[in-house]
């Protein structure tokens, strides 16, 4: 069995320590190898015929053909499966393509050629000594990684000739590295979220995941295990059937893709617009999208293809389809109910129903320019039509009131009236007396719902008790709900009422007449 190659890396100081002076046995030691594999290594690099400096400073892919001797390396049936390693690297992209799957194919049509084993060893060593910048492990539409790059370009006034810093959006999809750009007014959330979905349009499918940076925009509260993503860029993504993948805080080789795109725009994008006057930023955006393309139709001298071509064929077909619309932008507002069964819309001012059930629970408030939604454990529990800058501060569904609340929303005069006329003749003569002598209507509710609810507490003939009730006060000018309470609780309804003053008075020498107070002129 062939002896497994050490790394470059080790190559390259074996033949360093080798120079300085080192014995085979102490290189061993140092190395933690066998003295037989130095002194091979060692043996090889002597019959090169090479100086020291010399070999340290070649190339990977010089020093293989050293070490592996050039009847091994330049074997033809080596030569015909490197030139399909870039092919490998495009195809381990698609989904379920794995070195086994490539390797049989590579058997159909070469019967003569290497053992898997084989094929994946010197597949290794050539991709090693490629140094390629794509990692192997993106597959097709799996992450778009996207952040704002560190320069900014700029616009300028047209009167003042001031400039403004305008930000530069950058998404790239990690298997075929194919790139959006689109210069924005801000990081602000809502510019943060139209950025993405412009991109999302742009590759024309929306990919497995989304790795943002940990900006406030995006992220809430950066964590290595469980970040807080922010909610409307969270409710931005189960509109595209994506999810959020933050990058790690303080780990680069997560969005390495992203920042090493962002320098070759820099370069691609950045430079040839830097003696240009823009006036707005849609000149500007205009002026960015052919030199975008250019970008990406150009040939990758390590896979010898585009990146608008492997997009094409690796990409564009494990991309999920784009929703039929676009997302409608909400803003979140995180609040509790309060006791009266309404929350508080903190940018209007204003109070919005929900139903009585929920009143102290927290809740997440979503809002456009033209609607309210209340959402409760990720599900919507009202939904009302904004109406900010109005006179009343409160919004409220009939459906979200208890019965009690209710009943009261509904009061009018006709309704007392009318409940007044089931129960008596005199309990509607009172009523109708209680509601024309309030200077206010709403004011003589309360005075008569206390009237007509008297009954309940009077037993069976409670109606009866309260028409001669409301008889005997309109008698002596009462209109009022203590005086009715008081007759009906000293029974004084229960007693036949004569009427008043029904027999003259009698004579008598002490009583005066009605003469007595007519004015007499003094003689």
């Amino acid at each position: 069995m062939a002896r497994k190659r050490i790394s470059m890396k080790n190559i390259r100081e074996i033949i360093r320590l080798h120079h300085l002076g080192f014995s085979v046995r102490r290189i061993a030691r140092i190395m933690a190898l066998s003295r037989p594999v130095i002194s091979d290594y060692i043996q090889k690099f002597k019959i090169s015929g090479l100086e020291a400096g010399e070999f340290l400073s070649m190339n990977d892919e010089s020093i293989l053909e050293i070490i592996a001797g050039p009847r091994t390396f330049f074997k033809p049936r080596y030569e015909n499966l490197i030139v399909e390693f870039p092919n490998y690297v495009i195809e381990l992209k698609r989904v379920g393509v794995n070195l086994f799957v490539l390797w049989e194919e590579y058997r159909q049509k070469n019967s003569e050629g290497y053992s898997y084993t084989q094929f994946c060893y010197h597949f290794g060593i050539w991709r090693d000594a490629q140094r390629l910048s794509m990692h192997i492990e993106h597959k097709a539409g799996d992450k778009m990684f996207a952040d704002f790059a560190g320069k900014h370009l700029h616009i300028t006034d047209r009167i003042t000739g001031c400039l403004t810093e305008v930000e530069v959006f950058v998404s790239i999809l990690g298997a075929s590295q194919y790139t959006y750009v689109e210069g924005m007014a801000s990081q602000q959330k809502e510019d943060w979220i139209r950025a993405n979905e412009n991109s999302l349009i742009y590759f024309g499918g929306v990919p497995a995941a989304i790795v943002p940076d940990n900006l406030r925009s995006a992220v809430n509260k950066a964590c290595k295990y469980e970040p807080d993503i922010n909610p409307e860029f969270l409710k931005f993504a189960e509109h595209y059937g994506t999810v959020i993948y933050p990058a790690r805080p303080r780990k680069p080789k997560d969005k390495a893709l992203v920042e090493n795109v962002i320098g070759i725009i820099y370069s691609r994008i950045y430079a040839p617009l830097r003696d240009q006057v823009f006036y707005s930023l849609k000149e500007l955006n205009d002026a960015i999208r052919p030199l975008l393309e250019k970008h990406n139709h150009t040939i990758m001298k390590s896979l010898k293809a585009s990146r608008r071509k492997i997009f094409e064929d690796v990409d564009k077909p494990a991309l999920r389809p784009l929703p039929n619309y676009r997302y409608a932008m909400k803003n979140c507002q995180i609040g509790k109910v309060y006791f009266h069964y309404h929350v508080h819309l903190k940018e209007d001012d204003h109070y919005y129903s929900i139903h009585h059930r929920y009143r102290g629970k927290d809740i997440e408030i979503w809002y456009n320019k033209n609607v309210v939604e209340i959402y409760y454990q990720n599900m919507r529990i009202a939904l009302h039509r904004r109406t900010p800058n109005t006179i009343e501060r409160y919004t409220t569904l009939p459906e979200h009131m208890p019965p009690n609340h209710k009943w009261m929303n509904d009061w009018t005069p006709e309704k007392f009236i009318k409940w007044a006329e089931d129960i008596g003749p005199h309990v509607c003569d009172m009523i109708i007396t209680v509601l024309d002598n309030a200077k206010y209507p709403e004011q003589s509710y309360k005075t008569c719902l206390g009237i007509l609810n008297l009954p309940k507490h009077h037993g069976p003939d409670g109606k009866l008790r309260l028409d001669k009730a409301c008889r005997r006060s309109m008698l002596y000018g009462s209109y009022s709900y203590k005086s009715i309470k008081n007759i009906l609780k000293n029974n004084l309804d229960q007693i036949e009422q004569q009427e008043l003053f029904s027999e003259p008075l009698p004579e008598h020498e002490n009583i005066r007449g009605k003469d007595y107070y007519f004015y007499k002129e003094i003689p």
